[in-house]
């Protein structure tokens, strides 16, 4: 069943009253805010394999990116249409948009490419609130790196954001590699990434 079309019942003060207790929250560290619905949320320290996972996505984009762009793991993304801002693991954003006092936060229709890694206790969120939400900020790549999974882990990237969804997407299982086109043209290989049983003896 589709998604209902994004209609904010909070009006401009609303959010920039939400925007300003974001901007003053003292967040202990590794914790993160985010504005999701109108509520803000603190979202606990990711755990190693999570870390492990953004850390090597990190490293292969930043080999890869134009000199003018950066690669970011706490960058936050407003999401226009329906006031949401987002924290992505990863995203890559130009420099003179994150430099840019104006363009604070930094708006998602700037972003290049966002990547979230699903965390067992907020699964839906990224598998289904933020691919919905990047769709309507018109991101124009989506990585979604679920260790959790009902087929198995897996990474889907989703394209070509029109209408509030995303047109295209293609996954992958766990150990295969995962093409980002260009302008990023990187290859990201998954078979380093640890799954769910990670750690287990």
């Amino acid at each position: 069943m589709a998604e209902p079309e994004p209609v904010s019942d909070r009006d401009d003060a609303q959010f920039e009253l939400l925007l300003r207790t974001w901007r003053e929250l003292d967040v202990p560290d590794g914790w993160r805010a985010e504005i999701i619905g109108g509520d803000i949320r603190l979202m606990a320290p990711p755990s190693d394999p999570h870390n492990l996972i953004a850390n090597r996505i990190h490293k292969r984009l930043a080999g890869h990116v134009p000199d003018e762009w950066g690669v970011y793991q706490t960058l936050g993304v407003h999401i226009g249409k329906i006031d949401d801002l987002y924290v992505p693991d990863v995203v890559v954003m130009p420099d003179e948009i994150v430099s840019d006092p104006e363009k604070t936060p930094n708006p998602a229709e700037e972003a290049r490419l966002v990547v979230e890694i699903v965390s067992k206790g907020n699964a839906e969120n990224d598998r289904k609130k933020k691919l919905w939400g990047y769709a309507h900020g018109k991101v124009p790549l989506y990585l979604l790196v679920d260790r959790w999974s009902a087929g198995g882990p897996s990474v889907t990237l989703y394209e070509q954001p029109e209408d509030g969804f995303y047109r295209r997407h293609s996954t992958v299982p766990f150990g295969e590699k995962v093409y980002l086109p260009e302008p990023i043209g990187a290859e990201i290989d998954t078979e380093r990434f640890p799954g769910p049983d990670w750690g287990l003896a």
